[in-house]
């Protein structure tokens, strides 16, 4: 009988794991579709809290991530933001949408493909 109930609990917290984290992407969608860009990126730092032992979401995170950074006119965190999710999913669904938003990027004049979107530092003369 113990059993039964140990493993009824431990069901439990698991669904409600997968329940959390799915109402907070839920949110994020929603914030997203308000222009609340904020509020997303807060709804997804709840996802990426919930999600840490179910790794195939964090795509989804990074894409979504990603377009608001867009929307916030942060062109340069959003591009690598998508280069990040070229890099570390290649052949994942979400990888060919980061593909296309840069691209897109590119076509708009925010981002040079070819270049990393990473700014790297001026080098000057050392001191003497």
């Amino acid at each position: 009988m113990r059993t039964l109930i140990v493993l009824a609990l431990a069901a439990s917290a698991v669904g409600c794991t997968r329940w959390s984290m799915d109402h907070h992407l839920n949110n994020a969608y929603r914030a997203y579709d308000r222009g609340d860009c904020q509020r997303v990126m807060l709804e997804l730092s709840q996802v990426d809290r919930a999600s840490r032992a179910r790794p195939f979401i964090h795509p989804e995170v990074a894409l979504l991530r990603g377009q608001c950074l867009e929307r916030q006119a942060l062109y340069v965190d959003a591009a690598q933001t998508y280069q990040y999710l070229i890099q570390r999913y290649p052949g994942n669904e979400y990888a060919y949408r980061a593909q296309a938003r840069l691209q897109t990027l590119e076509r708009l004049g925010h981002y040079r493909s070819g270049e990393p979107a990473i700014a790297k530092p001026a080098t000057t003369a050392p001191w003497r």
